[in-house]
């Protein structure tokens, strides 16, 4: 049986576009700090409407001349992540005494609920708006958006708003001074280490300019945002906790480390290889003179997240992938969606502007398949 999803085709984007031309222009990038050529298909790869402007390099930006500023820790993001890491760590050999429902809670059922509110909602929703949903949908999300708690316990006021505005800025100045986790500082840095020292200052002026209308007019985000601090509390760790102990009478022990610590830290970790590994390891068959990659294994983690090169290519695909659903999760889960008629709007690149941008500005392992 065939299913037809609401996914527009080439002339229904258009429309949402202020206009539409096959004209192919030229335009100097800059990424690393390299002046590059990179060649655009059309219009199209520039984003439609003004939400998604926000996700083009800006080749204006330049870094400012002179030695880099001093890295300034913050002592107690380090201290709290390194113990967090170290008892999940300690606490593997609980795994073997668990019960299997308490294992299957934890990796499959919290596990995706995180990995829902981080791509489909904060990343695939409010960063890029690459389709739309529903009111009972934008609800489930912002409950798993509670439940992933992406950046941890010092980072609290890590709220859909602030992801949405430095994601943006990652975009628009990606791999300078102004991106947030930066590839070209190493691996450490673009993977946790961003989050444990102070922002460059060019990312929190950049950041400051951008506009956050859309997110602060919906009042699903603004409620959220006003009660996050509960909410994660509630979500993230009382409530993956207390259903093994209550339902099934795992131990507490159990409860604690293993559907709430340990699966907290390997979706931390999973999401947090997008930054990193998918920054540095891989191919480029969509643009060679960017630095992001396609990298076959995060997407295992990030249920979809890791085709780095085509999401950076066009960023407001809502699938970022040309491929479906092949090791992607969140898209079958977005295109059930639009089945169920909760979501709608997808916007999605042509084969034919996905072919030309491969053999205009991609590395050529296309061809090898």
């Amino acid at each position: 049986m065939l299913f037809v999803f609401n996914v527009p085709s080439q002339l229904q984007l258009s429309k949402d576009l202020p206009s539409f031309t096959t004209t192919a222009t030229t335009r100097t990038t800059r990424n690393g700090g390299a002046g590059m050529e990179k060649t655009l298909s059309n219009q199209e790869d520039l984003g439609g409407d003004q939400g998604m402007t926000d996700d083009i390099f800006d080749e204006s930006y330049c870094e400012k001349d002179g030695p880099k500023p001093a890295r300034r820790y913050v002592w107690r993001n380090i201290v709290l992540m390194s113990l967090l890491h170290l008892r999940a760590l300690y606490r593997l050999w609980l795994i073997p005494a668990a019960k299997p429902v308490t294992l299957a809670w934890g990796k499959f059922l919290c596990f995706l609920l995180s990995a829902l509110r981080i791509t489909m909602k904060a990343h695939r929703i409010w960063s890029h708006r690459s389709y739309k949903t529903s009111l009972p949908l934008r609800i489930f999300l912002a409950i798993a958006n509670s439940m992933a708690f992406q950046v941890g316990i010092p980072f609290a006021s890590f709220h859909v708003p602030q992801w949405a505005r430095d994601h943006h800025v990652h975009h628009k100045f990606s791999e300078m001074d102004a991106d947030p986790h930066n590839a070209t500082r190493g691996f450490f840095f673009s993977h946790v280490g961003w989050l444990l020292v102070r922002k460059h200052s060019d990312v929190i002026e950049k950041g400051r300019k951008l506009d956050m209308a859309d997110l602060k007019a919906d009042k699903v985000v603004m409620f959220q945002r006003r009660f996050y601090k509960l909410s994660v509390v509630a979500m993230c760790f009382l409530f993956p906790t207390l259903v093994p102990w209550c339902f099934w009478g795992e131990s507490l022990r159990n409860s604690i480390f293993l559907p709430t610590i340990l699966r907290y830290v390997l979706m931390l970790n999973a999401t947090w290889l997008v930054n990193s590994a998918a920054h540095m390891f891989g191919n480029q068959p969509y643009d060679l003179n960017i630095n992001p990659r396609e990298n076959r294994l995060v997407p295992f983690g990030a249920l979809g997240e890791g085709f780095h090169n085509y999401h950076h290519t066009f960023p407001y695909d809502y699938s970022t992938s040309e491929f479906g659903w092949h090791y992607n999760f969140i898209t079958a889960f977005i295109d059930l969606m639009c089945l169920l008629g909760l979501a709608s709007d997808c916007k999605k690149v042509s084969k034919e502007t996905i072919l030309a941008q491969k053999i205009c500005s991609g590395d050529g392992s296309h061809k090898s398949g």
